[in-house]
């Protein structure tokens, strides 16, 4: 019958959400943060430099406290 695939789907749907699922364990563990930023453009890469640049850290967001004046 139709119903006898559904253990194997729902196998299926375990394993492929395992490393999605892992992937923000791993990244609050080791950055701090859920989400990874991405990099995959040239303004990603400069907003990421910009706010390393200001706050030592680019993961943890800070206000305009965090901007020096000039």
């Amino acid at each position: 019958m139709w119903f006898e695939i559904l253990p194997s789907f729902g196998l299926i749907v375990v394993f492929m959400a395992v490393p999605h699922a892992s992937a923000y364990v791993i990244n609050k563990a080791v950055v701090g943060n859920m989400y990874r930023r991405s990099l995959l453009t040239r303004e990603e890469r400069m907003q990421y430099l910009r706010d390393r640049r200001l706050t030592d850290n680019p993961y943890k967001v800070k206000g305009l406290e965090a901007i020096p004046d000039a």
